[in-house]
């Protein structure tokens, strides 16, 4: 690690929100390295309790005694204005900042931070990326935005100038950061209460790129005609992947899939065979996903066969199409946090090369603003369902400003033929399902919020 002592000045440090996947992963990094870390959150979790056994003290509610002995308050960008701790910091006139502010200055503390950046997929890659590292031994920091069974939590602290982790591009977090390396996956029309258009949120990739040093990389998704533009915006090295461009640098050929949906291929680089690879998570877009990583691994000199055994032994992060359980005998569930139209449509493809009986989508939309301009995608891609259930809009940093609702969803659904049901109550959808799947169904619980509960109430 360059230099964790440009932080020194800030010894004790407040985190509001402390419970968040990416607060949290922050927070025991910052830990690690001998700070004075404590701080608060609305709501108890498991990962609250895993931050108060590893000696970080957390509130829930708030506490404006913790605050007074900061040095610095960092904060999401879910708190309002008004929350009493971060009022009390600024009249205490304790330094405050915005989590990805802070996080830009951890990613200075390395020689070399690697991002990885694309409105879909980023957890995943993230994850991929992580592994080869690791499988590599070498000793990377890891921030990732899931719980990740391989190394049984969000985060892990390396002790080599290597620091991987996600860059998200909602309210431009991502142009606080200092990349030495970055991908770039996609670009897609999302988060667009902030964003308004596509041509904005293209704009915010390209001043992204810009940050790379001209001895840095870039690697891209070779068919996604947006993300190929980058490549005027930046003096870094460029690297392609892709399964349709074949003037890519890395593509994909020949892929097959198991009766799981999980995908193996042949890749080659700059036409030549480079490696096959098998994949233990399902989908096309996982094919792409994979080979962004394998790009970027190969840069860094990570020998093809360690990046095939790390990419065979990846089973996916927390909430990515993962497997829960079984209920009624044999109705296998996954949960998925799917929650713009392009991730619901990957996820359906993926299950298509599943061996199952009728499929069952229980879809929770994520914020009002998104399911109002994209309310006729989202009712496209769920017809790809046998059967959908939807529930309530989770709000998330939202009021409901737009005048829509999930019934509103449901009956565009219904008139384009889908087979249907809006229900609000989790238990009520948990007693439908039970009464109505049969052997061999498959049930997918869809959606950033809260609707993962019901894949665990299904199972347990």
């Amino acid at each position: 690690m360059k230099d964790i002592n440009s932080l020194i000045t800030y010894k004790s440090i407040y985190f509001i929100g402390i419970g968040g996947v990416s607060m949290s992963g922050i927070a025991h990094t910052l830990k690690h390295f001998g700070f004075n870390v404590s701080g608060s959150d609305a709501t108890n979790s498991d990962t609250i309790q895993n931050l108060i056994s590893c000696g970080i003290p957390v509130t829930i509610g708030h506490n404006l005694e913790s605050i007074k002995n900061a040095d610095l308050v960092v904060y999401t960008a879910a708190i309002s204005k008004d929350d009493p701790e971060l009022v009390m910091a600024q009249q205490l006139n304790i330094p405050t900042m915005e989590r990805a502010v802070f996080l830009g200055l951890l990613t200075k503390c390395f020689d070399d931070t690697i991002t990885i950046s694309g409105t879909h997929g980023k957890t995943t890659t993230t994850s991929m990326v992580s592994l080869c590292f690791l499988k590599a031994n070498l000793n990377p920091s890891i921030q990732v935005g899931a719980y990740l069974k391989n190394i049984s939590g969000n985060y892990t602290v390396g002790n080599s100038d290597y620091l991987i982790l996600e860059a998200c591009e909602y309210v431009e977090s991502f142009l606080h950061f200092f990349p030495k390396s970055a991908i770039v996956l996609n670009i897609d029309n999302d988060h667009l209460d902030y964003f308004k258009n596509i041509d904005n949120i293209k704009n915010a990739f390209i001043k992204y790129v810009k940050l790379l040093p001209s001895d840095g990389l870039l690697v891209i998704n070779g068919d996604d005609n947006r993300c190929l533009d980058l490549k005027d915006a930046t003096s870094a090295k460029v690297i392609t992947y892709g399964i349709n461009n074949v003037n890519a640098d890395f593509i994909a050929k020949d892929i097959v899939f198991d009766d799981n949906g999980f995908p193996e291929f042949d890749v080659y680089k700059k036409e030549k065979f480079y490696s096959h690879i098998r994949l233990s998570v399902p989908g096309k877009h996982n094919v792409l996903n994979a080979l962004a990583c394998i790009a970027m691994c190969s840069y860094y000199n990570i020998d093809s066969g360690i990046i095939k055994s790390a990419l065979l032994e990846f089973t996916g992060a927390n909430r990515r199409m993962e497997f829960k359980g079984k209920f009624n005998n044999n109705v296998s569930v996954f949960d998925d946090y799917a929650h713009h139209p392009t991730e619901i449509n990957a996820t359906a493809l993926a299950l298509k090369n599943k061996k199952f009986n009728k499929s069952w989508a229980v879809f929770q939309p994520h914020t009002y603003s998104r399911t109002k301009n994209l309310l006729d995608d989202f009712a496209k891609v769920l017809l790809n369902f046998d059967n959908v259930i939807v529930t309530d809009i989770y709000a998330a940093r939202e009021k409901n400003t737009y005048g829509i609702s999930s019934k509103d969803l449901a009956d565009k659904l219904l008139s384009l033929g889908g087979n249907v049901k809006y229900i609000s109550d989790f238990n009520d959808i948990v007693n439908y399902l039970k009464e109505n799947v049969n052997n061999n169904d498959i049930v997918l619980t869809i959606g950033a919020g809260t609707v993962t509960e019901i894949s665990n109430l299904l199972v347990n």
